[in-house]
């Protein structure tokens, strides 16, 4: 089987994702990885798990959203 593109994934990430930034003060991002790693997380994994907790949803609610109601 061929090698996937990275033009195809970026595709996909596209279309499955949406990015966001975080910044933290300097010295921190040491400290996250080292949670990260403690937890066998990535760092995204982390922050997603903590803002999935946060925001109380189930797995489900956080991989499919509802659209955001309007007014």
């Amino acid at each position: 089987m061929g090698r996937t593109s990275n033009a195809v994934k970026d595709r996909w990430n596209s279309k499955a994702y949406d990015d966001l930034r975080v910044r933290v003060p300097k010295g921190q991002k040491e400290n996250i990885e080292a949670l990260a790693r403690m937890r066998k997380q990535t760092v995204n994994g982390l922050i997603g798990s903590l803002l999935q907790r946060e925001m109380q949803l189930s797995e489900e609610e956080w991989k499919h959203p509802l659209p955001p109601e309007t007014e």
